[in-house]
């Protein structure tokens, strides 16, 4: 997800025999899978009904990034999947240079990123990847960014109910973590891969909830699968 413009647990969200198939063979059988996509000012307010009748089941609408960016069509975007019965939720793109994860937390949750157990919206998510404008990871050493993203998650779960979905690739959480493992009992993963499967997953997590498989395709924006059913993806908004 590009900052400015682009811009799970398992048995109860009926992941638990789609897992045993993503571990065995990584590709995602999309027919199976609720498809989705994620999308931001780029892509300016998006015509959810078209989307949803070209087959998206859910999807994640930028909101905030760092403390001083509210994204423009996030409201406009949000009222139009919600107008079409589109499952959805807000992402936040963080800037851990710029403010402690409990600042950024709550300046996400107080433009948008809150959640409810509605059935249609989806817990927040935290967007944490390449820093756009500088060092990778942002002149954070490894332990300070866990630090930073434990203090973005327990203020989100301490104001909703829920752990917010946390965004990122393999590669980064690597290099910047030190490949952490302390969210997987926590967190659900959204893990980002351009290719024909998922590969490896970041440390703790032996399966991921959401995978966005491509930055382009037959809907607007990036392009995501839910590793569900349906069914599971309502109960996972519900936090069932």
């Amino acid at each position: 997800m590009n900052p400015f413009f682009s811009s799970l647990v398992a048995v109860a969200c009926g992941l638990s025999t789609v897992t045993v198939a993503v571990q065995a063979n990584p590709t995602l059988v999309k027919r199976d899978n609720p498809l989705g996509i994620d999308v931001s000012g780029w892509q300016g307010a998006v015509d959810f009904e078209a989307a949803k009748a070209n087959g998206i089941s859910f999807a994640y609408i930028k909101a905030t990034e760092g403390t001083t960016f509210v994204d423009p069509d996030f409201s406009a975007s949000y009222t139009s999947a919600t107008n079409a019965g589109v499952i959805r939720g807000g992402y936040h793109f963080a800037h851990p240079d710029a403010s402690s994860g409990a600042t950024q937390a709550n300046y996400f949750l107080e433009n948008g990123g809150g959640w409810s157990g509605d059935g249609i919206t989806l817990p927040g998510a935290l967007d944490i990847e390449y820093n756009p404008n500088g060092d990778t990871c942002y002149d954070l050493s490894a332990s300070d960014m866990v630090s930073w993203i434990q203090d973005f998650s327990d203020t989100y779960q301490s104001a909703t109910g829920v752990y917010p979905v946390i965004y990122t690739t393999t590669d980064w959480w690597t290099t910047c973590t030190g490949n952490s493992a302390a969210f997987a009992s926590t967190n659900p993963l959204w893990v980002a891969r351009y290719a024909s499967s998922i590969g490896t997953l970041p440390a703790g997590w032996s399966y991921t909830t959401f995978w966005q498989y491509a930055d382009s395709g037959d809907n607007p924006g990036d392009q995501d699968l839910f590793n569900g059913d349906l069914a599971g993806l309502q109960r996972f908004a519900a936090a069932a």
